[in-house]
């Protein structure tokens, strides 16, 4: 399902336009962003929580030239699905 599909099922189910519903889902996906940019952490009871975690420095190799390469350390965006969610994955 892409975010086009994501509206358009979201905006039936709720009986809404698709276009307040992009409007809403839009806004959801700025504030999650925004708060994961500040380093906060965000809980959605039932699905899940959104954070960031540090990837420490480590040295990769260029596939090409088998050169050893420094990456650094970074913040990546992670997921983690609750409980709920994931029982009814399993199902």
């Amino acid at each position: 399902m892409n975010k086009t599909e994501l509206i358009a099922a979201a905006a039936e189910s709720a009986g809404l336009t698709k276009k307040d519903t992009e409007r809403v889902l839009n806004a959801v996906i700025d504030t999650v962003t925004a708060a994961l940019v500040k380093g906060e952490k965000v809980q959605l009871s039932g699905f899940g929580s959104f954070e960031t975690r540090v990837r420490e420095a480590r040295i990769g190799r260029n596939p090409h030239t088998k050169e050893a390469v420094a990456i650094p350390a970074t913040r990546v965006p992670a997921f983690k699905a609750s409980k709920a969610l994931k029982d009814n994955v399993a199902k």
